[in-house]
């Protein structure tokens, strides 16, 4: 007996599971597509972790927006970033860009807002090849709700295209990735 999903759980199924690039000879992509990524919010650590290990192998940044339900500040901010990426397609040229919330009040979250010294709300925050990159997030809201700010912002993260560097990576990246 051969058990089939139905077409509700096929669904469902496709949603939550990220498309996985098509792979060509020896494992190398087939094709890598440009297109913007739109993620589910954060919840848990390991939803972080899956999300930056994705985006690394796509060679694609992962702008990440860290927020609570109670800021309202995080709440009239969103719409503007994922506007951008989603139906702007800012980046798209560049080589694409990927989006998820972070919901630091999630009760599953942990210590992810201390690991990644995130100190304000919102905090816009770019992972390039699993590395957080500290020193070019924006943390003031007026840069933010900038339209040119933060497109210029999202541009540079995408021309990064997955690249870390120039942003420093881990506690003390931006003091060794500085040329003298």
């Amino acid at each position: 007996m051969i058990l089939r999903p139905t077409p509700t759980i096929a669904r469902s199924l496709q949603l939550q599971l990220p498309r996985v690039p098509q792979r060509g000879f020896l494992g190398a992509s087939a094709t890598r597509s440009n297109q913007n990524r739109i993620f589910d919010n954060v919840r848990t650590p390991n939803d972080l972790h899956t999300l930056t290990l994705l985006s690394a192998a796509e060679n694609r940044p992962l702008i990440t927006m860290w927020s609570a339900s109670w800021c309202s500040t995080c709440q009239a901010i969103k719409p503007l970033v994922k506007g951008m990426i989603e139906d702007e397609r800012v980046g798209q040229e560049e080589g694409g860009l990927g989006f998820v919330e972070v919901e630091l009040d999630s009760t599953l979250i942990g210590d992810l807002g201390i690991k990644y010294m995130i100190t304000s709300m919102p905090t816009l925050l770019a992972f390039s090849r699993q590395e957080a990159q500290f020193d070019t997030r924006l943390t003031n809201p007026q840069e933010m709700k900038n339209k040119e700010r933060l497109r210029e912002w999202l541009l540079n993260e995408a021309r990064r295209g997955g690249r870390a560097g120039g942003g420093g990576g881990g506690l003390f990246g931006s003091i060794f990735s500085k040329s003298g």
